[in-house]
Order: C-alpha cells, then sequence, then structure tokens
C-alpha cells in the first residue's frame, strides 16, 4: 500500500469514527430532549434553556477558547516527537484550563444574581446558579483532558470518551427528572458535569509524560500563543452568534415569532445534522495540519486530500437532504415548518462551498495566524449579515437560503486567495475534479426540489442521489481500495474475538 494511500485510509477512517460518534450524539440527544419534554413539559425545557444559556455565556467569556487553541499547540509539539517539549505543552494546557475554569466559577458566582434576575425576572435562582457555577470548573478541566487526547491523536479515546459522556449525561437524567421533576434540573447538569469530568480524566490519565520544572511565569510565557489564539477564536464565536442574533431579531421585526421558529429550525438542521460531517472531520482534521503547520506543501496536500474525502461523504447527504427534506421535516418537526424547505434548500448549496473554504480557513488557526484570522471571520460576519438582511427583505425565508449560499461563495474566494498568496495554496486537480462534479450534482438537485412537487421529484431525486453515491464510492475506491479496506476490517474484528 502506497503512503498516499495510507493517508487517505487514515483519514477515512478517523472520518467513519468521530461521523459514528457525532450521529450517536444526536441520537443521545434526540432521546433526552424526548424525556424531558414528557416530564417536565414546556416550562422545564425553557427553565434548562435558560440555566444553559446563562453558564455558556460566562463560559464563553471565561475560558479565552482554550478547548480550540490548545489543540494546535499540543498538535505541533507532538509533531516533534520530543517528549520534554509535549510534556511542557501538556503541563501548560493543564495549569491554564485550571486558571480559566476557576476564573469561570468565580466570574458565574459573582453574577449569579444578575442572572437570576435577567433570566427569570426574580433573585429566587441566585443559588441554583451559584451551584451550577462548578461546572465551569469541571467543563474546562474535561476539555483540557480532551485537549490533550486530541492533540496526541488519542482518537478511539476520544471517542470512547465522547459517547460515554453523553450515555452517561442521558441515564443520570432520567431517574432525577422522573423523581424530583423541575428540581432535579440542577442537580443533573451538575452530576452529568462530573461524569463528564470523570470520563475524560480515566482516558487522560493512560497518557504518561515525563517530569518537567515549569513555573507559572513561564507556563503563561508557553501559552501565551494559544491564549492569544484562543481569544481570537473566542471572539470569532461572538461575532457568529451576534451575526445570528441580528438576523433573527430582523426577521422577527419584519416577518414575526413564526418566521424565526421556521428559520430555526432550518438553521438547527444546517448546522447540526448535515454540519455533524464537518465535526467529525474536524476532530481528526485540525491536530493532524497543526502537526505540519511549518510545511506548506504538506499543508496543501493534507487540506486537498481531506477535502476529497469530505466532498465525498458530504455531497451525497446534501442530495438526500434536497430529494427528501419534506419528509425530514415532518419526521423532525411538524408540516407546519414546510414553508422552511426552499431556505434549506438553497443552503444545502452553500453548505457545499462553505466545507471547501472551511478546510482552507482551518490553516489560518493551524498556523496561529491570529490576527489574519479574526480580520478574516469579521469581514466574513460582516457582509453575511448584510445578505441575510437583504435576502429576507426581497425573498422572504428562501432569500435567507439564498444570501448563505452567496455569504460562502464570498467566503471561499476570500480564504482561497488569501492562502494562495501567504502560503502557496492552490487545489489538486483531483480535489477540483471530485469537486466541481458532486456540485454539479447539487446544483442539479437544487433545481429539481425548488421546481418540482410531486412523485416526480422524489423519483429524480433518488436517481441524483444514486448517482452521487455512486461517484462517491467509485472515488474512495481509487483512493483507499474501500473493498479491501472494508475486508481488512472485517479480518481484524474476527482476530480480535479468537475467528
Amino acid at each position: 500500500m502506497s503512503e498516499k494511500q495510507s493517508s487517505y485510509r487514515s483519514i477515512f477512517k478517523a472520518t467513519s469514527l468521530f461521523g459514528g460518534v457525532q450521529l450517536f450524539q444526536i441520537i443521545i440527544q434526540i432521546i433526552k430532549s424526548k424525556i424531558i419534554a414528557i416530564l417536565l413539559g414546556p416550562a422545564g425545557v425553557g427553565v434548562i434553556g435558560l440555566y444553559q444559556s446563562g453558564l455558556q455565556l460566562v463560559q464563553q467569556i471565561t475560558n479565552v477558547g482554550l478547548s480550540s487553541s490548545a489543540v494546535r499547540d499540543v498538535s505541533e509539539a507532538n509533531g516533534t516527537s520530543d517528549i520534554i517539549r509535549i510534556s511542557k505543552t501538556v503541563m501548560v494546557v493543564r495549569r491554564l484550563v485550571w486558571i480559566t475554569g476557576l476564573l469561570g466559577l468565580l466570574v458565574m458566582a459573582l453574577v449569579s444574581p444578575l442572572l437570576s434576575r435577567t433570566s427569570f425576572g426574580n433573585y429566587d435562582y441566585t443559588f441554583p446558579f451559584i451551584i451550577l457555577s462548578v461546572t465551569l470548573l469541571f467543563d474546562q478541566l474535561s476539555a483540557g483532558q480532551k485537549v490533550v487526547l486530541q492533540g496526541l491523536r488519542h482518537l478511539k479515546d476520544l471517542a470512547r470518551c465522547s459517547a460515554i459522556g453523553v450515555t452517561a449525561g442521558l441515564l443520570i437524567s432520567i431517574p432525577f427528572y422522573y423523581r424530583m421533576r423541575i428540581k432535579g434540573i440542577v442537580p443533573t447538569l451538575l452530576l452529568t458535569s462530573v461524569c463528564s469530568l470523570l470520563v475524560s480524566w480515566w482516558y487522560s490519565r493512560k497518557i504518561k509524560m515525563c517530569k518537567v520544572e515549569l513555573t507559572y511565569k513561564d507556563t503563561f510565557a508557553h501559552g501565551r500563543q494559544m491564549l492569544v489564539m484562543g481569544i481570537a477564536m473566542s471572539i470569532s464565536g461572538i461575532l457568529s452568534t451576534g451575526g445570528a442574533y441580528i438576523t433573527r431579531s430582523y426577521i422577527q421585526y419584519i416577518g414575526g415569532i413564526e418566521e424565526v421558529g421556521l428559520y430555526q429550525a432550518g438553521f438547527v438542521i444546517m448546522t447540526t445534522y448535515v454540519g455533524l460531517v464537518m465535526n467529525a472531520i474536524a476532530t481528526d482534521y485540525y491536530p493532524r495540519l497543526s502537526s505540519i503547520n511549518k510545511d506548506n506543501e504538506k499543508c496543501r496536500e493534507t487540506v486537498c486530500q481531506q477535502g476529497e474525502i469530505g466532498v465525498m461523504i458530504l455531497a451525497p447527504l446534501l442530495t438526500v437532504c434536497l430529494a427528501f427534506m419534506p419528509i425530514v421535516l415532518r419526521i423532525l418537526y411538524s408540516e407546519e415548518f414546510f414553508a422552511a424547505n426552499q431556505f434549506i434548500s438553497w443552503a444545502c448549496l452553500g453548505m457545499l462551498l462553505r466545507f471547501a473554504s472551511w478546510i482552507i480557513s482551518f490553516l489560518f488557526v493551524a498556523k496561529a495566524e491570529s490576527k489574519l484570522f479574526i480580520l478574516n471571520e469579521i469581514a466574513a460576519n460582516v457582509y453575511a449579515i448584510v445578505f441575510n438582511i437583504l435576502g429576507y427583505k426581497h425573498w422572504g425565508l428562501s432569500g435567507i437560503g439564498i444570501a448563505f449560499t452567496l455569504s460562502y461563495s464570498f467566503y471561499f474566494l476570500q480564504v482561497y486567495f488569501i492562502a494562495k498568496q501567504r502560503y502557496n495554496f492552490y487545489f489538486s486537480t483531483s480535489f477540483v475534479k471530485c469537486f466541481l462534479i458532486q456540485l454539479l450534482l447539487v446544483v442539479v438537485s437544487l433545481v429539481v426540489a425548488l421546481l418540482i412537487n410531486d412523485v416526480l421529484q422524489y423519483v429524480l431525486g433518488l436517481l441524483i442521489i444514486l448517482v452521487s453515491i455512486i461517484i462517491s464510492l467509485r472515488e474512495l475506491n481509487q483512493r483507499i481500495g474501500i473493498c479491501s479496506f472494508i475486508n481488512n476490517m472485517k479480518e481484524s474484528k474476527q482476530s480480535k474475538i479468537g475467528y
């Protein structure tokens, strides 16, 4: 097996592994949401939402993006195979998550009266918010353990950690919500956080580091770059949240609360369900790219290879969404949400462009170009808001979908030309061919979804899906020998159970 084929196989295995974990997490979340809805009702769901909103707000401000930025530093150190450097970097991460976690706990405790007042209209929930402040420390410590697992590419342990964590959260919630109803929310959130920490500690404790001496002054000196990059990533997250808030507010002002609900339903489908492919890819792609960030040629090759595998997985999924979105909306929501169909259809085209630009934008993070990264994100958020407002004003919800596609068309060109100028980046011929073929199929699916509304839509949609899948499987087979890959996996499993 060639080195190139081995690289493709490694990418495919990691994407499949974390794609499965993401899917499992979504299923668990759906089950948990259903149980909460039955046992607690709308009021209980509202209380949980208000608690979580307050916690997430403080967490986003105080965790300085370490759970994302620190992966780059650990991966870069791991790429050198220098055990001293790796040990120092891991120690820096572990100390910084303690410091930022305690900061989150302190800030949360101090602003608890304000959060109670603004969230619930009174001060009755001050003490519950103070109790929940401990979860910010636990969650940050847990995030630090997962950073080490991800950065050192202990991917199977990281997958197990994530799967066991969400399962434990579900199992804890059922008896508490059943016996205590709304009063069980705070202990459930607290114990879920404790379980997540224990599980992450259990897997990260296996990692053996050598003993190194590091003062707290040295800790901040070594951790300066990850703090700066983390702050930039936090600002990016705040900008995205602010942009979404402005969009929702404008839709409510012009179209009313029901239109906001339709937009939210489509947004969740795109970011949560379709976006799981990108989340799965990022878990392995980010540390792998970070470990070779000094070599532009290797970075270019990694981006193109990851892009090819990602397009082959994402494009067939998008054609399925375009063909069967009315059925998906009926299953996940109800027929009242069919009005979101055209918005989601246009956004599907934008998702493929989003993926192409997203794999390039990781270069800025992997290379710790914090100023470039934040300027890039500010520009993208500004024209996304402008497009959203203009799109909704002229074409309603469909206009938001069109705006989504336009935004990522501009963003793709923006990040591509920046990467070309700074890192001599360009796409490989094989990626361009793969991407354009699948883009054409997604465009055809979009035309069918927009112009045909009877049984013919499903017939044509199914044909396009089959073509997309066949092309993807053929391309995957050329790169990783998918048939032999599956046979090897079967043989591996059989040998483990003694066949």
